[in-house]
């Protein structure tokens, strides 16, 4: 995908949010670090032309709520950063590619440390299937068609122009 195709995948993510939800009032963004947090400040843009008010966006990290722990040396951290209460809101949880759904598991771990949203919903930019865990995108830009050791590589500037996804598939032997 190049930077056009991405940004009419967030624009349609961001209108089928809209469209759904139950008074924007209530919605905030939570963005998983780190490709979660340029993907939710984006919708947020689209969001607020879409209702004519603000989206109250946060970035969440996982770290320290993954699974695979016990496998790693030591989890790169990201700061947390939510500036307001989750409880009672519809939260959706942003990220940029949803594949095993272990990330969305830990985000919702860490998100309900925080407190009781009323609703988490997920929006992703990219859902390449093979789930681990029974998890589902509510809103999704683009589905694509990948191998489980196929590698989805988004890379998201700091302006949309030079921001793309490309898919790098496995050698075979």
């Amino acid at each position: 995908m190049d930077s056009r195709a991405i940004d009419l995948a967030v624009r349609r993510v961001a209108r089928a949010i809209a469209s759904r939800a139950e008074g924007h009032a209530r919605v905030v963004l939570v963005g998983i670090q780190t490709g979660g947090v340029w993907l939710a400040r984006h919708l947020a843009q689209h969001l607020e032309r879409l209702w004519s008010a603000p989206v109250p966006v946060g970035q969440l990290d996982i770290s320290m709520h993954r699974d695979d722990l016990d496998q790693r040396l030591a989890p790169q951290v990201h700061p947390t950063a939510i500036g307001f209460d989750v409880t009672g809101k519809t939260v959706i949880l942003v990220d940029d590619v949803l594949f095993s759904g272990r990330t969305i598991r830990a985000a919702m771990d860490a998100l309900t440390d925080l407190g009781r949203p009323r609703r988490i919903q997920l929006a992703v930019l990219i859902d390449r299937g093979h789930r681990e865990l029974p998890i589902e995108a509510d809103f999704v830009g683009k589905r694509i068609a990948t191998g489980p050791t196929d590698r989805v590589d988004v890379r998201l500037a700091d302006t949309l122009a030079a921001s793309q996804v490309v898919l790098e598939k496995a050698v075979r032997r």
